[in-house]
């Protein structure tokens, strides 16, 4: 997918990975009773073995290494529009395109421009090899919480059906859910963060070299 000029945010953190399953479903649409929250995939293994007793490590005397833990790094990035935003770590990629960008208000059928975007994003997916695919639809906390419930699913599943086509791949896993207000990524006190939180986001494992 060709990037549009984008505005790095400073935001790299370093973030301990939950050793949480997220992947293994074949659920084709949006679940009714979504329990995994977004942003928890399995880390990555510890690099290299650490020996509690090396003299080199120069901690006091008594005292021991607690057990090695394998951080993850996290960049995030995000257009200059709020349009897209995208997070990387070593062990994944997540875009989250805006609603309004995909959806008309309060609509969940795409336009000609989501299409687009999305097919863009189909080809990130093939080139880094992923067989396991997240879409995650999100809204903000206007209207009632089981409107936003609805509305993240169905804009989900539109996303997910034309990701499926445009990858056209019967060997990709699928997990397709709609959050509705939960896990905002903005301040919902205002328009602007209201805005971000309106979203659906595409993650896939980092596999490719």
């Amino acid at each position: 997918m060709t990037p549009t000029p984008r505005l790095t945010l400073a935001l790299t953190t370093a973030t301990l990975m939950l050793a949480t399953t997220l992947y293994g479903t074949t659920t084709a649409h949006a679940d009714d009773d979504p329990n995994d929250p977004p942003g928890t995939e399995t880390s990555a293994s510890a690099p290299v073995e650490v020996d509690p007793n090396d003299p080199d490590l120069k901690i006091p005397d008594g005292a021991t290494l607690a057990q090695a833990k394998v951080l993850d790094i996290k960049t995030v990035v995000e257009e200059q529009s709020g349009d897209e935003r995208r997070e990387d770590t070593n062990t994944s990629v997540t875009l989250a395109l805006q609603a309004e960008v995909l959806f008309a208000k309060n609509s969940a059928k795409l336009g000609a421009e989501a299409k687009s975007r999305i097919s863009g994003i189909a080809e990130e997916i093939k080139t880094q090899n992923a067989t396991r695919v997240r879409v995650f639809g999100f809204t903000d906390n206007l209207g009632s919480s089981a409107h936003g419930d609805v509305l993240s699913k169905q804009r989900a599943n539109a996303v997910h059906d034309v990701l499926s086509q445009a990858l056209n791949d019967a060997d990709i896993t699928y997990e397709v859910r709609g959050y509705g207000e939960q896990y905002p990524i903005s301040d919902n006190s205002t328009e602007a963060g209201r805005k971000k939180n309106r979203r659906v986001e595409i993650t896939f494992p980092r596999t490719g070299s």
